[in-house]
């Protein structure tokens, strides 16, 4: 069944539930450390290091050393998570998340925090528009957008448990619930909210919330809708994809990212493999945003369930005329 948007009640921020999920891991396993580029209590490490002053290690604003440190740890025997803003850990660090994580495959995990345009009116020098393309293409990464806490605490505990260096991104502003308590995840495999048949919307982060609001408002136009929750990026639930496609005939995917390199086009090279179809893509084009509300961002761009609604329907216009793709 679409999960109906009227009853989708705000969470908390992705970012304050990777905090918690953080502490809770911490009393767990000793092995886990945690590292912050003065930015603890907006990424939400502060309640782990409150608990675990010697694990906690703030090494200041050069995120390229973060990096390092983390690798150093991972490379000791230590599993260290390593957040900073989005923008700046995965920019200014991306030569040493490439030679020192990623090519050493060491056991490395990052959280990119404040991630994409939600950030808001601290504009487009930290609001992360391509983090998720640059993680991607690092060998050896896995790289997940969670939707909302009960996602985000979950793939939190995914990466603790898991053998190599991965990415996650989490936001700044409050989250809709999509997902009931002990709801389970792992990596790579897709969450299918409900079953239309018509189109596959494919979205991860706050974009799964606006999927199921387009969804909604497409029911109300006798227009059946699949809604996906793609929320590991690398490695892709390709048998999902491939199912939507051959099922539904039409594809549209949703990010807060760049169209280019991110999401989008991953669902697509997969698309061109298996099973092509017509495709949209929504998501930011080939430009940065400004300083404003997130919804007023959202708006500028693109970003909202209406203009969601209209990629469904240009894509079925496609979907309509044979040969199309």
């Amino acid at each position: 069944m679409i999960k109906r948007w009227g009853s989708l009640e705000l969470g908390p921020a992705t970012r304050e539930a990777y905090g918690r999920a953080l502490a809770e891991l911490g009393a767990e396993n000793p092995r886990i450390v945690v590292l912050d580029a003065d930015l603890s209590k907006s990424t939400s490490t502060s309640s782990f290091s409150k608990a675990n002053k010697e694990r906690f290690f703030d090494v200041g604003i050069p995120e390229a050393n973060l990096v390092s440190v983390a690798a150093g740890l991972a490379a000791g025997g230590f599993i260290p998570f390593a957040s900073s803003f989005a923008s700046f850990l995965v920019c200014k660090g991306h030569e040493q998340l490439r030679v020192c994580c990623a090519y050493m495959n060491l056991n490395c995990k990052f959280v990119g925090s404040h991630g994409g345009i939600s950030l808001g009116e601290d504009g487009p020098s930290q609001q992360s528009i391509e983090d998720v393309a640059l993680a991607a293409c690092l060998p050896g990464f896995t790289v997940a957008v969670p939707a909302d806490e009960v996602a985000t605490r979950a793939l939190i505990r995914a990466a603790a448990e898991h053998e190599g260096p991965v990415y996650i991104r989490v936001g700044r502003p409050r989250a809709p619930r999509i997902y009931a308590s002990g709801e389970r995840f792992s990596f790579g495999r897709a969450k299918t909210l409900s079953d239309g048949n018509d189109v596959a919307v494919i979205a991860n982060g706050l974009m799964v919330a606006t999927a199921c609001r387009a969804a909604e408002l497409a029911e109300r136009r006798g227009v059946q809708v699949r809604v996906i929750d793609c929320h590991t990026a690398k490695p892709l639930d390709e048998a999902a994809i491939a199912m939507a496609a051959e099922e539904t005939g039409a594809i549209v995917v949703a990010e807060e990212h760049l169209v280019r390199g991110g999401l989008g086009s991953a669902v697509a090279q997969v698309a061109a493999r298996r099973r092509p179809v017509p495709m949209e893509f929504v998501g930011l084009e080939d430009t940065f945003a400004e300083s404003g509300t997130p919804e007023e961002l959202f708006r500028a761009h693109g970003l909202t369930g209406e203009h969601l609604l209209g990629a469904v329907f240009r894509v079925l216009e496609r979907k309509a005329q044979p040969g199309t793709t």
